[in-house]
């Protein structure tokens, strides 16, 4: 018999199939609650748990036109809207959704399904994530909220998404990166191996900024970051070997806060851990990180 927990890490790597099941049809479906329904466009709203806040305006035209000529193939998945009475509130499918406004289709086929809002927010990240429709900022807080609000691991959450859990690590942690290298991100100047060259930087800004300037690929961007952190200050003198032990208990921390961290170790057992930050919304993070249970 499956145990709660291996049950739940199959519905988290299956997806919406994990909901919806096998589609049955006639008598079955209808009993199962999984039959598809046409449901008005002007009855659903967008659901407050939507991770994606960018659309791509080339895909989405190409959905319009795939919409017009066929209708909509797969099904919306849909809750009761618990503020309206005959409304829906859309948990997957916004896109469907609003292309079928643009085709100018009064209706659209939906799947209603009584979630929690916990279980509509799980639902819309993984479906999202699934899909690879989310921009980088937006995959990584999807993975934030799922390992900090439901509890997954970074090893169950790499299985279910079909991703590594260096993948994980790596886009939580540009989060940590300064707002204005997060806003440059977000409009596309530079692109997320850009900015996980600029992770442990600590002039991230400044970096981003010339790597924009001079054009730069990931690799040559790795490559100016690399020079930067390599070059001695003029007054510290020849730099002693790292242990890598501590090395890696940076690597570590860093990835778990999504900033910059860095361990001295002294002669005794006794040391410092500093947390590098660049902005003060990143200390509030850190300190209710620090803070929580």
């Amino acid at each position: 018999m499956m145990s709660p927990d291996e049950s739940r890490r199959r519905g988290l790597g299956r997806g919406l199939s994990a909901l919806l099941g096998d589609t049955p049809s006639g008598e079955a479906a209808a009993e199962s609650g999984r039959v598809a329904r046409m449901i008005p466009v002007d009855r659903l709203k967008p659901s407050p748990y939507q991770p994606r806040r960018h659309f791509d305006d080339e895909a989405f035209t190409a959905l319009v036109g795939s919409v017009r000529e066929k209708g909509v193939l797969q099904p919306l998945l849909v809750r009761q809207d618990p503020t309206a009475e005959g409304h829906y509130e859309i948990v997957a499918g916004e896109r469907r959704w609003r292309a079928a406004q643009q085709a100018r289709l009064h209706e659209v086929p939906a799947v209603v399904k009584a979630l929690t809002d916990r279980e509509t927010l799980e639902v819309a990240l993984v479906e999202n994530l699934q899909r690879e429709d989310l921009t980088p900022l937006e995959e990584a807080e999807a993975y934030r909220r799922l390992l900090e609000e439901f509890g997954h691991t970074q090893e169950v959450l790499a299985q279910a998404i079909g991703k590594s859990r260096s993948h994980i690590a790596n886009m939580i942690r540009l989060l940590g990166l300064p707002e204005p290298v997060r806003r440059m991100l977000d409009e596309g100047q530079i692109s997320a191996g850009h900015a996980r060259a600029l992770i442990n930087s600590e002039d991230p800004l400044g970096l981003a900024q010339e790597i924009v300037r001079r054009d730069l690929n990931v690799r040559q961007a790795e490559d100016l970051t690399r020079k930067r952190h390599s070059a001695p200050s003029v007054s510290s003198g020849a730099m002693a070997p790292r242990d890598p032990n501590i090395a890696a208990l940076e690597s570590e921390l860093s990835a778990a806060l999504g900033l910059k961290v860095t361990v001295s170790a002294r002669k005794g057992g006794a040391g410092r851990i500093a947390i590098h930050y660049g902005a003060p919304e990143q200390l509030d993070e850190v300190l209710r990180r620090l803070k929580r249970d």
